[in-house]
């Protein structure tokens, strides 16, 4: 019997449109299709086998299936390669979805005999709707389709097939030089079969694409390969068809296992926009960045004084939140939701990170665009009116909403920037009063956010409470790294979010006010983006070894693949949230580059 692995037990395979996990046992336990959004065809991650799986790999007579020996990526792409060593010898199982253009979406597997015979088995358990639905399964001209409502899916391959107990397998033996290849093909029920698939064909094609990709990294520092294989990650979660990036390709892997912090991270979330795009244009991506400039200018036309703080992946604004009460959950961490209703709060710090994202776009020198200079003119006029409410901030908290200092420093730096823009002369606004706005937030943020007593700013206005989102204060510019009030900051930050471990908590999740921030039960793990971000800070304020030391420690964290979910639970020593997050990988690569700048790194 199959259970879901460790969430860094997970391998990520995708085309850009949608993806797949795959476990060290050779069994993808999750795959959306055809969208990262849509209803994943296996769910077996978030509950049993009952909910679709497809796994192949080495007969066992044994409960469990045998896992991998070892498994690496194919060089510098998202091509998976997992080998088993059994008493008969040994298997390859080469795993990847083709990037897509006109084709339906694949997920291509080809089985490569090594050395010996080895009995193998293709087990194959199709449930739409997230393990809700069994389909219809049939033979149509020696191929295997199952059809359920809107959805169809193909399966190909040379090998047998039958079908026993709602599954169909396919048993046989592989012998050193053969290869054996299967393939799903996703297409919309009522139209015409896909085309049949060319596995090797798909496999030269696919290792082109991510080989002239890399190509174009323009970082060639001590932490190259931990930066490639984040791109990859990025550009791999990014849907290729409006260059939205979803923050991860789950939903409901919990912050704490067994609890009740399970949320769906299919979406694009605004507020990635500034450090993902400095990213990019930083390692030589200019096009991806311009592509996720479009995106976000389309998504927030038309209503721009009423952003929301995530969208669809392709600017959708309707999110709705729901619960999957069939669904067991990861490790029995239930609810497991779809859709996220934290899409309708305020907060207002994502007015700064838009703005933030097109001040870069203008300062690198990509293609003007007139409508982002618009844009920014009118989210200011927004926030001159608002910027002075209480919101529910950078965290999504399902608390009362308070006056909390990042997205008051947020606010300061989308008019500071727009100012900016302003005194460059490429457009015209109200530049003496948005300057005496910018001095009237800052002092008001210095002096309502900050605990003299302590030397550290607060959470929020009137807290004792800190938050890992104020390291961000030197990083945008608010205060110079050497300010007194920095450094008390982040040495306060050390003390009071820092695991035992040296890693950083969001927030405490039990408050000294007396109440909890984010209105939920339980803890979380530490978040691994607010512990690069104390990398950079250290690194700012002169204590450049400590960085790198902690840089390197957060290095250790990666999976055997190089992948980062959201949170490090310290207690359990794994990997916790959503896996892959665009989250943790981007503030990977910019604490690499500020140390790499820094001179800051091990022989």
């Amino acid at each position: 019997m199959h259970v879901a692995g460790r969430i860094e037990d997970y391998a990520l395979i995708g085309d850009m449109q949608t993806a797949a996990l795959i476990g060290r046992d050779g069994s993808v336990d999750w795959h959306c299709l055809p969208r990262f959004d849509s209803h994943a065809v296996f769910a077996s991650l978030l509950g049993t086998e009952e909910h679709g799986f497809w796994r192949v790999g080495p007969q066992s007579n044994g409960d469990e299936p045998p896992k991998a020996a070892r498994r690496r990526y194919r060089g510098d792409s998202l091509i998976l390669e997992s080998e088993w060593d059994t008493p008969r010898g040994t298997v390859r199982v080469i795993d990847f979805m083709p990037p897509r253009e006109q084709h339906a979406p694949q997920l291509v597997r080809i089985v490569e005999g090594v050395s010996g015979r080895v009995p193998m088995r293709s087990a194959l358990r199709m449930r739409f709707s997230y393990g809700w639905v069994v389909p219809w399964v049939q033979q149509i001209e020696g191929r295997t389709v199952a059809v359920a409502g809107p959805d169809s899916v193909w399966l190909d391959t040379e090998a047998d097939t039958y079908g026993k107990d709602l599954t169909t397998y396919s048993d046989f033996t592989i012998a050193p030089g053969e290869r054996v290849a299967f393939t799903i093909s996703w297409q919309a029920s009522h139209k015409s079969p896909p085309a049949e698939p060319d596995p090797e064909s798909a496999l030269e094609a696919t290792a082109d694409f991510w080989r002239e990709w890399v190509d174009h990294c323009t970082y060639h520092g001590p932490y190259r390969e931990a930066v490639v294989r984040s791109l990859i990650t990025l550009k791999a979660l990014t849907y290729a068809p409006t260059g939205g990036i979803v923050a991860a390709p789950t939903t409901s892997l919990p912050e704490c296992i067994g609890g009740m912090r399970n949320w769906d991270y299919r979406f694009t979330w605004l507020r990635d926009a500034a450090i993902t795009l400095s990213s990019l244009l930083r390692t030589g991506y200019h096009q991806e960045a311009l592509a996720w400039r479009e995106w976000l200018l389309r998504a927030v036309a038309g209503d721009p004084e009423n952003l929301q703080i995530m969208y669809g992946i392709a600017g959708e604004r309707e999110l709705g939140e729901a619960e999957l009460n069939w669904l067991p959950g990861y490790e029995d961490s239930t609810p497991v939701r779809i859709g996220n209703g934290a899409a309708g709060q305020l907060q207002l710090d994502v007015y700064g990170e838009v703005t933030e994202a097109l001040h870069l776009a203008h300062m690198t020198g990509l293609a003007r665009n007139d409508y982002a200079s618009l844009l920014q003119l009118k989210l200011i006029g927004y926030l001159e009116d608002h910027w002075d409410e209480p919101d529910e901030g950078i965290w999504e908290v399902r608390g009362p909403r308070r006056h909390f200092v990042h997205s008051k420093v947020m606010a300061w730096v989308a008019v500071d920037r727009t100012v900016k823009l302003i005194e460059s002369g490429d457009v015209d606004g109200p530049l003496e009063r948005w300057r005496d706005l910018r001095d009237e937030i800052h002092r008001d943020v210095c002096e309502k956010g900050y605990d003299k007593e302590r030397n550290t700013f607060t959470q929020s206005y009137g807290s004792r409470e800190l938050d890992a989102s104020l390291l961000l204060i030197p990083q945008m510019g608010f205060l110079p790294p050497d300010d007194k009030r920095v450094i008390g900051t982040v040495e306060a930050i050390q003390r009071e979010l820092s695991t035992e471990d040296g890693f950083v908590l969001r927030y405490p999740t039990s408050q000294l006010d007396g109440d909890n921030v984010d209105g939920l039960q339980g803890e979380e793990g530490a978040f691994l983006a607010c512990s690069f971000w104390l990398a950079d800070d250290l690194a700012m304020i002169g204590r450049v070894e400590e960085a790198r030391k902690l840089f390197e420690k957060l290095l250790s964290l990666r999976n055997d693949l190089g992948l980062l979910a959201e949170e490090w639970d310290s207690k359990l020593q794994r990997q916790v949230g959503n896996f892959p997050q665009a989250f943790s990988h981007v503030p990977l690569i910019d604490t690499a580059l500020r140390l790499t700048a820094s001179g800051a790194y091990g022989g």
